[in-house]
């Protein structure tokens, strides 16, 4: 069989497992403890479990529309496959995740609601709520023929899960982070203990299990707290660098995961789920680095598990506890998430193959990158480029080997060259899925938008491409945004090279597909730069200039713009003139334009838009004929009136 959406049946993947996990929060033992919940998170149990429940209709039609239905669907490949079990193995993680935080906050009893322990719980429920929404977003529901009232359903707990994630950043945090100046070791110290014995006693963690994690207690103690020199020395020893999350290891390995009992030391603090990329912070605490990274953005300055202020925000890879992790991995057979483990590297076939001596040379280039030889500094960077360029296995060995955090400082080099190098390399390395959140949490946005802004043109081109790249991760479109990369791209739409051009355009509509980027691309001028691309007499950028236009005629200000900039007369000559695709494009833009308003409406009408767009009904693509027979019912009303 090929194509086709399928689970892996009684898997962690398929419906039915996930409505289990739905089940036992909501109705089992987890769900039935959250009444006796201390007043502080009693509303975040409460609200959290509810919005839970809700997902009940959608598995239940996700686990009837069956793996058979799908192979009737032609138009479904191996990718529709992927992207299929990538929702449904981090709804899989993200709900374990709430099986266990539930406990954890059932388990706070304290009456001082702004103690160390009461934030970093409250930060874990933003984490949780944050990560359910993002699941949700993923899933294809066009595939599963979701009925529309589920599917209204869903759109509300999505929207409730985003109000609810922004909330715990601002009313909610201030209500229980109010008196956190004060150290309160006494109580975290508590709270730790509590957890633990939580954690411990939860029936999921009970078992024979429980003795591989009695072996490595002596060990852990020491490494958790500990980041001296001599540890980073055991990077040319020890280097099995984990990505961000338990998501992309796929249904397996959620298995397996469950199945076990993790070690309480290789949990992070913060989401209470096996660290990948644990790192150290100026406290010496260790937690997974995507989670702290999350927790300083919102703007902590204190470690969330001794509430100490922190010296610094630089975060340091724990080698020597990835390297315990990795150990227990392999004991148990759990795959790390880039298919890296102990120098061997997963082949496509699911073999192994040894990998060692790259990883070592790739190190000693990642050394030459903090070079203070300039020469030595450039043959190193190029070299990463020329082999970031030729295969994933190398995409994953570089980023293994520290080399994001580095590449990202050299963007900043007054070196022409060095830049072009470090932009190009970075480009080619977010090219592997897992190395998009390594690059975003290294800083990058910032020092690729100051590339785009005043670098070669190169340079320029390849910041551009990279913006695209990364965007393609629906959380970095909204940072991206943020940064001022879209002035900056609408400049390069205006001025750049041919290859210039479309690299920003394609970054552009990407962007714009959030709708708070539309609003920044329209005050950056984009539409004066589409409505010159549709009128340059060389045609060469049409198609792009169109299909921007018709992203950003859903918002009301874009539309303004765009009617404001006098497109309408050369939407029209386009669907006489233009090509099949381009006719498509116009007649959706115009019908945008004109749908409740009869000025817009009467605008074409004038233009004499009905016999072109009669014709359209007859010739034009499936789509170009719905959007013109939608606008000739618009005109034939307006006659009416």
């Amino acid at each position: 069989m090929t194509g086709g959406v399928a689970f892996p049946q009684g898997g962690d993947g398929s419906p039915a497992f996930l409505l289990c996990l739905v089940h036992e929060i909501v109705s089992g033992n987890v769900a039935t403890g959250t009444a006796h919940v201390n007043v502080v998170f009693k509303k975040d149990c409460t609200d959290l479990v509810r919005r839970i429940s809700l997902f009940t209709h959608l598995l239940e039609e996700i686990r009837d529309f069956g793996p058979s239905d799908h192979y009737h669907h032609h138009d479904y490949d191996h990718a529709s496959s992927s992207s299929t079990s990538s929702w449904s193995t981090d709804l899989a993680v993200v709900l374990q995740a709430t099986k266990r935080l539930l406990p954890v906050a059932s388990a706070y009893h304290s009456n001082n609601s702004s103690d160390g322990a009461a934030k970093r719980i409250s930060f874990q429920f933003q984490c949780v709520t944050w990560k359910l929404e993002k699941a949700l977003g993923k899933i294809p529901y066009d595939q599963f023929q979701i009925s529309e009232e589920v599917q209204e359903q869903v759109s509300l707990v999505r929207a409730q899960l985003t109000r609810a994630t922004e909330r715990y950043g601002s009313l909610n945090s201030r209500k229980i982070f109010n008196a956190l100046s004060q150290l309160l070791e006494k109580e975290c110290g508590s709270m730790n203990h509590k957890i633990s014995a939580k954690l411990d006693n939860n029936p999921e963690n009970c078992g024979p299990q429980r003795h591989g994690a009695d072996q490595v207690t002596g060990i852990l103690e020491r490494v958790k707290s500990s980041s001296t020199s001599s540890e980073v020395c055991l990077l040319n020893e020890i280097d099995s660098k984990g990505q961000e999350n338990v998501a992309t290891n796929g249904t397996e390995e959620i298995k397996k995961l469950d199945a076990l009992v993790i070690p309480d030391d290789f949990l992070c603090p913060i989401s209470l789920e096996l660290m990948r990329d644990a790192v150290i912070v100026a406290t010496g605490q260790t937690y997974e680095r995507s989670y702290i990274q999350r927790w300083i953005d919102c703007g902590n300055a204190t470690c969330p598990k001794t509430q100490q202020k922190l010296e610094n925000l630089s975060l340091t890879p724990n080698y020597v506890l990835r390297s315990l992790i990795n150990q227990w991995c392999a004991k148990h057979n759990i795959e790390q998430p880039s298919g890296l483990a102990n120098g061997r590297l997963k082949k496509s076939d699911g073999s192994f193959r040894d990998v060692s001596g790259d990883m070592a040379a790739i190190r000693a280039l990642v050394c030459k990158l903090s070079s203070r030889c300039l020469e030595e500094r450039s043959a190193a960077v190029a070299e990463i480029r020329s082999l970031s360029k030729r295969s994933t296995d190398n995409r994953i060995l570089i980023a293994d080997a520290g080399a994001i955090p580095v590449l990202v400082n050299l963007l900043t080099t007054d070196d022409v060259s060095l830049q072009e190098h470090a932009v190009t390399s970075i480009l080619n390395l977010s090219i592997f899925e897992n190395n998009k959140s390594l690059i975003m949490l290294a800083g990058a946005i910032p020092s690729i938008v100051q590339v785009l802004r005043a670098g070669s043109m190169e340079a320029r081109e390849n910041a551009a491409a990279t913006l695209f790249s990364l965007s393609l991760a629906d959380e970095n479109k909204i940072i991206i945004g943020a940064s001022g990369a879209i002035p900056a791209l609408v400049d390069l739409l205006q001025h750049g090279s041919t290859r210039g051009k479309k690299d920003a355009a394609t970054a552009l509509f990407n962007l714009c597909i959030y709708q708070r980027n539309k609003g920044r691309a329209v005050r950056a001028g984009i539409i004066t730069a589409l409505l010159k691309m549709l009128t340059d007499s060389r045609n060469c950028m049409v198609d792009e200039a169109l299909t921007i236009l018709s992203v950003l005629a859903s918002n009301h200000d874009a539309k303004a713009a765009i009617v404001k900039a006098g497109t309408i007369p050369v939407l029209v000559d386009l669907l006489r003139t233009g090509l099949p695709r381009n006719k498509e494009n116009a007649a959706a833009i115009l019908l945008s334009l004109c749908k409740r308003d009869t000025e817009n409406l009467a605008c074409i009408s004038r233009l004499g838009a009905a016999m072109p767009l009669t014709e359209l009904t007859k010739s034009g693509t499936e789509r170009a004929k719905r959007k013109a027979t939608s606008l000739l019912e618009h005109l034939g009303r307006l006659k009416q009136i």
